[in-house]
């Protein structure tokens, strides 16, 4: 089943206030000019019933500096690094991360990723995530935020086995809201597939022109700067797990919504705050952990920092 744009809250289907993909969008990031080049491939595994980083390769900055255990033997968490703190023009960065058979692994950063305002070319990231059999994969980084003049190119891939699971999200912010910076000019891609057992299950392409009406309408961002998406995939939600999840609203001026597709459970955000869209996903997070990945809910400790 393919799914294109975002849910409107209040509703249980998705709507579009992303842009369609047009001929000239591609799957995977086209920049160009000097920039770093960087690659992270991370590979997890079960060894009794403990969960470790069984393999850690980079070039470039980008890493994990080590890898923790504080719920015990697994899941295993990681926390992703980009020493540069920020992707400038001419950037790309890949992401690697493969979940073998009946492993758990947690991925998060330790702050927003920041992208800058491209002079000349574009800058791009590309995620991979694979969960084998039995394996569990939670990916939980911090808030995107797009500077005004950013030409950015994202793309996530996950692919999953017949009975593996995954919670995860991406936040984003368009603008520096802080200091009122709008995203007036430049342009972001997003390119999100989800499979299972080879079988497309969702995808989602789209993009976004700085100073577009789209911004604005009241059926594409109403003028707000922060969107997310959360995913649960996994066994259907039973109707009182989803009803909890529909119970559970954003603290303050943005707008959520929770739908159940087949396989995959999806929660929406729309709204002025990064802070309050993260704070709503972990809310939904900790309700979900027990039912998809058998955990009661622990969050990473360097979200308290």
């Amino acid at each position: 089943m393919t799914r294109t744009g975002t849910a409107l809250p209040g509703t249980n289907e998705p709507t579009s206030p992303i842009v369609p993909r047009t001929d000239d969008m591609r799957a995977t990031p086209t920049v160009e000019g000097d920039g770093w080049r960087a690659e992270l491939s991370l590979s997890f595994e079960r060894r009794g019933e403990r969960t470790v980083l069984g393999r850690q390769l980079h070039t470039g900055p980008l890493l994990v500096q080590r890898a923790l255990h504080p719920e015990g033997d697994a899941p295993c968490h990681a926390i992703l690094l980009h020493p540069p703190a920020g992707i400038v023009g001419g950037d790309r960065l890949h992401i690697d991360v493969t979940c073998g058979p009946d492993a758990h692994a947690l991925l998060t950063t330790p702050g927003a990723t920041k992208w800058y305002r491209a002079h000349h070319s574009g800058a791009g990231m590309a995620t991979q995530l694979r969960a084998a059999r039995g394996a569990r994969i939670e990916y939980l980084p911090r808030e995107a935020i797009v500077y005004d003049g950013a030409c950015a190119t994202a793309t996530l891939e996950m692919d999953l086995d017949t009975d593996s699971r995954m919670l995860g999200w991406d936040l984003w912010c368009l603008g520096r809201t802080a200091s009122g910076e709008r995203f007036d000019r430049g342009r972001l891609q997003l390119v999100t597939t989800l499979r299972r057992a080879g079988r497309l299950r969702w995808e989602e392409r789209g993009a976004l022109d700085g100073g577009s009406s789209l911004l604005a309408a009241r059926a594409g961002f109403a003028g707000e700067p922060v969107f997310g998406t959360l995913w649960a995939v996994g066994p259907q939600a039973d109707r009182s797990l989803l009803d909890a999840c529909r119970a559970v609203r954003p603290r303050g001026a943005g707008q959520g919504s929770v739908t159940q597709l087949p396989e995959v459970l999806f929660a929406r955000y729309l709204g002025p705050s990064t802070e309050e869209a993260f704070e709503w996903f972990v809310r939904l997070w900790s309700l979900l952990r027990p039912a998809y990945v058998g955990k009661a809910p622990a969050p990473p400790r360097i979200w308290a920092v």
